[in-house]
């Protein structure tokens, strides 16, 4: 078993099943051995919980070894999805409201154009210019492309003739996963990721 596969992802639910973070390999195993998770697996539409000494039994009848942990004393199935046995909150997680979140918002697309740029031909715009009372907020900061920019320059979009493609306003995403977490979704997680919604404060970007 390669380092690699230890520092794979391991998605933490707490004890209401609610999806709470993403874990290592390792730091599962390290739960699951103290009795302080278990592990959660869907067979025929049901979930099973297993605690490590059950985990045990049931990953001598796996025969993906590149699905297993081998030590002097034991094999172990990789667990994919642990359930946390006393954890009963939700992380206090923020997104903040930075130049790279508004990218991420906007997925890279002028909201005057509709086109889409690389992030260093793109730049912030207000909609309602600062001057005129405009706020860093997401419902009045979109990104633009530079020709975009100059063209609508200090002014508003009645006064430059440009329309939106649509309003922006503060994202509504998933626990982690959908963009925060892009590229470490596993199959199994679907169940758990598709219902954990919640909305996001943001904080203003002081830089």
């Amino acid at each position: 078993m390669s380092v690699e596969a230890l520092n794979g992802n391991v998605l933490v639910l707490n004890r209401f099943w609610q999806t709470t973070d993403i874990c290592s390999v390792r730091r599962a195993i390290c739960l699951l051995y103290l009795k302080h998770a278990q592990v959660v697996m869907k067979d025929g539409g049901a979930f099973y919980t297993f605690g490590f000494e059950d985990w045990q039994d049931f990953s001598r009848n796996t025969s993906d070894d590149n699905d297993i942990i081998r030590t002097i004393s034991y094999n172990l199935k990789i667990p994919r999805i642990i359930l946390l046995l006393i954890y009963d909150k939700l992380p206090p997680w923020e997104v903040k409201f930075t130049r790279k979140n508004i990218y991420k918002r906007d997925k890279n697309i002028c909201q005057y154009c509709g086109e889409e740029f690389p992030p260093e031909d793109l730049n912030l715009d207000h909609v309602v210019p600062s001057s005129r009372g405009g706020k860093d907020s997401w419902e009045n900061v979109v990104c633009s492309c530079l020709v975009c920019n100059l063209r609508k320059g200090n002014r508003t979009l009645s006064e430059s003739g440009i329309n939106l493609i649509r309003l922006p306003k503060k994202p509504r995403w998933t626990a982690f996963v959908k963009d925060n977490f892009a590229g470490v979704r596993e199959e199994s997680w679907k169940d758990f990721l598709d219902i954990a919604y919640w909305n996001v404060e943001l904080e203003q970007d002081k830089e």
